[in-house]
This record gives C-alpha cells, sequence and structure tokens, in this order.
C-alpha cells in the first residue's frame, strides 16, 4: 500500500475534512502507513470536447467525477451549466451526490459550469486556487456554498490531495488520488507542464503512478516535443495515460502508439474503474 507524506512545518496549518497532511508542503520530514485498504475509485467523465458515449453532449471543456468510497469529488465543471447537467443526469448522476468541488484553473472552460451546479447542489466546499479573482470567490459563498483557497498543496479528503498551486503563466492545481493500485493523477489543462505535474504528484505522495488523465495542453507542440514526454511518462513509471480536452489529436495519436493498450481512450461518459482488479473500463 502506498505511504502518504506528512509535511510539517513551523507555521500554523488548517485541517481540512479529516486531513492528514499538514500544508504548506515543502519537504518530507515523516511519513504515515495507510491502515485499512484504499475503497476503489470511480472516474466518470462528465464533460470533454471528445466524443464517447452517443447519448452525451460534447463541448469544449472539461469535467469529470471521481467516487471514492462515500465520497464524491466534481473536478471542475466544464464550460457550461446545461451540458454538464444534462450529462450528469443522463449517467445516473444526482448533482446532490457531490461532496466536493475542485477547480483546476479559472479559465471559463473548466469553471463555466459551476453557478448552475451550485443552483442544483449548493451543500459543497469549493476548493479554487488562492489566484482566482475575488469577485469569483464571492459569487461561490453567495451560492450558499464553501469556498476554500489552495496554495500549498493538502490533503482534501482520505487519500485524495491537490498539488497545490502550480504556474505555468496560468495558476492551476491538480487531482491526486491514492489507490492501492498507485496513484491517479487528474489534470485539467496541465498549463503549468504535464510532466511537471507528475513528478510534483510523486514527490507529495510515495507510489507509482498508475494513471494520468485530463488535458495535457500540448496542441501545439511538435512531435518530438511530444514524443519526449511520452518518454519521460516512461521514465516517470507512468502505467496508464488518457489525454483529453486540450491534449490535441497529435498527442492522442502518440500517446496511443507508445502506450499501445495502456492506452485509454477518452471522451464524455467515459468510466474507468480502479479496483483490486486493477483497472477496468
Amino acid at each position: 500500500m502506498a505511504k502518504m507524506f506528512l509535511i510539517l512545518m513551523a507555521s500554523s496549518t488548517a485541517m481540512l475534512l479529516n486531513c492528514k497532511m499538514e500544508t504548506p508542503v515543502e519537504e518530507t520530514v515523516s511519513e504515515e502507513v495507510a491502515e485499512h485498504p484504499i475503497a476503489p475509485v470511480t472516474i466518470i467523465v462528465t464533460y470533454d470536447n471528445n466524443p464517447y458515449d452517443e447519448r452525451l453532449k460534447t463541448a469544449w471543456g472539461f469535467s469529470c467525477l471521481v467516487r471514492f468510497g462515500e465520497k464524491s469529488i466534481l473536478f471542475d465543471t466544464g464550460g457550461d451549466s446545461p451540458t454538464l447537467l444534462y450529462n450528469m443526469r443522463q449517467l445516473g448522476i444526482d448533482p446532490k451526490e457531490v461532496d466536493v468541488v475542485v477547480l483546476s484553473h479559472i479559465h471559463g472552460d473548466h469553471v463555466g459550469g459551476l453557478s448552475g451546479f451550485l443552483k442544483e447542489n449548493s451543500d459543497v466546499t469549493v476548493y479554487v486556487p488562492e489566484s482566482f479573482p475575488r469577485s469569483f470567490k464571492d459569487q461561490v459563498r453567495l451560492s450558499g456554498a464553501k469556498l476554500e483557497d489552495i496554495k500549498e498543496a493538502k490533503e482534501l479528503l482520505d487519500n485524495i490531495y491537490t498539488t497545490g498551486e502550480l504556474d505555468g503563466g496560468i495558476k492551476e492545481q491538480s487531482l491526486i488520488v491514492e489507490t492501492n493500485e498507485g496513484l491517479l493523477v487528474i489534470t485539467g489543462c496541465a498549463h503549468p507542464g504535464v510532466v511537471k505535474i507528475v513528478e510534483r504528484a510523486k514527490q507529495l505522495v510515495e507510489g507509482d503512478v498508475l494513471l494520468v488523465m485530463g488535458g495535457f495542453h500540448l496542441g501545439s507542440k511538435s512531435e518530438h516535443e511530444i514524443q519526449e514526454i511520452t518518454a519521460s511518462f516512461k521514465e516517470l513509471g507512468v502505467v496508464y495515460a488518457s489525454p483529453c480536452h486540450c491534449s490535441g489529436d497529435r498527442a492522442r495519436r502518440l500517446f496511443q502508439e507508445a502506450y499501445g493498450e495502456k492506452f485509454l481512450q477518452v471522451g464524455v461518459g467515459r468510466i474507468i474503474i480502479i479496483s483490486e482488479e486493477g483497472v477496468q473500463i
């Protein structure tokens, strides 16, 4: 079972939702071993510009639901709430089942569906990068939701982590899920660089990286640059790769060539289950 790193700092820390990791995170000085098996994880892509389930609507943006034990985390909300909510209902997802919303970065194709979602369920905690505009944060609070700023890495729920704000021109956080089979890294657009994000995840939480999925932001990259990134993934021990959203067709093709059967095609409606039996699609 993966070991979780705890970071002890002299400054005061805020414990959120049974957090084990203190913040800010800068160096590892102690570790704790999970005492019980970690629950299976289900990832459901609720919004993407790539088609998969023909019942669902595609639009530019990204969102996915992560079911983990008794908790549900909505990571990003796509570009508009009608599409997001329509897709969720077609997939049998009740907005009221969501406990936590994590927004990767401020771009509209990742936060545009939030206001409509909060009209359906405001009994959530919304985690946003600290750099988000005050006006955006005020609107979230006015909806009745709880809002928490994220600057440094921390544990949001048991075995669910944020990388903290990483800067790549656009400040962005990514999600890390610790499972018995390895780490899951979910990115919004990977503006700070998808390799940098994976490296950060491995620094924060001990364990092999089982899956990296989400937007890789490689549409403007050359074939050679993308091949260097796939090689870096291999060197970092990433077992499965699932680029979608802003990754670009060239990157999806090259990742598929590099990963073969370990490449998971992702579009709206794709469901990925990680359990003791491995990765199921």
